[in-house]
């Protein structure tokens, strides 16, 4: 049985997800104890050495990085082919994926940080929410350009394109920040959710979020303020945080330990 760390919430663990509802293959999705907190140990640690999801695991084959396990997947299990066969639209997912990976996903993951996280309060976060609701939409123009008049992403049939767009831009959704639904991305956004590998998705993360959260969003909040919940500000996040207005928020999360960055891995030197 192939083993699929997630969290539900994760858009990066929704794309894997999805990718392998889409070609039919069974999966156990396991939540690791203390995600997020940068404690993360034993078998999860082992699979994904930066303390993220998702990681898969295929036997004795364990592949972390959601682009890198898409790719696995793609090449383990080529039928059906989430690609198009032309190569320069293959080359357009894959530039697709790259923009929401990181472009797109920082800033969901910035609104979550001032309004479930608190890290920003009154003007700072109304001029930050008020960033992040510009740059959405600017972005929404770009994926309309990109999608055309074609069905999908991908073009005639859901695709890599389209698993790679639609959990970044649910999850703006969640923000209320939701493109017009007469558009030709709204339209394509209402067709993706109607998929059943996306259904999937959108329930496992809403029980998470709504039905039973097994630990609050004001528990967690503590244990943030008590730096015993980092947050992982890498890359794509950091420069969002820092152009959006947020350098004293980087600034208070390292005072407090409260943010984390990605550490050299752990190497096992029982045996040498």
């Amino acid at each position: 049985m192939v083993i699929v760390y997630d969290h539900p919430l994760s858009p990066y663990g929704q794309k894997v997800k999805i990718a392998l509802l889409e070609k039919g293959i069974d999966f156990q999705a396991v939540m690791p104890d203390a995600i997020g907190s940068g404690n993360t140990v034993g078998e999860f640690s082992a699979a994904s050495p930066r303390g993220e999801v998702p990681a898969l695991v295929d036997g004795d084959v364990t592949v972390f990085d959601s682009t890198i396990i898409l790719e696995y997947i793609e090449d383990r299990w080529p039928d059906p082919s989430l690609l198009p066969t032309d190569p320069a639209q293959r080359a357009r997912m894959r530039m697709l994926e790259d923009v929401m990976d990181t472009h797109f996903e920082a800033i969901n993951w910035g609104l979550s940080e001032i309004t479930n996280f608190r890290r920003a309060t009154g003007e700072l976060a109304d001029t930050m929410m008020a960033n992040a609701a510009d740059q959405t939409h600017r972005w929404f123009a770009w994926l309309e350009q990109e999608l055309g008049d074609a069905t999908w992403f991908n073009g005639e049939h859901f695709g890599w394109g389209d698993l790679s767009v639609v959990p970044y831009v649910n999850g703006s959704v969640g923000f209320d920040l939701a493109p017009e639904k007469s558009s030709r991305l709204g339209q394509w956004l209402e067709r993706a959710n109607q998929r059943e590998s996306v259904q999937q998705c959108n329930q496992a993360a809403a029980a998470v979020a709504f039905d039973s959260p097994a630990v609050s969003l004001e528990q967690v909040h503590q244990a943030l303020e008590a730096g015993l919940f980092k947050r992982e500000y890498r890359d794509h996040r950091l420069e969002w945080m820092v152009k959006s207005g947020g350098l004293s928020i980087v600034e208070q999360g390292l005072a407090k330990n409260n943010i984390r960055f990605i550490e050299p891995f752990a190497v096992d030197t029982e045996d040498s």
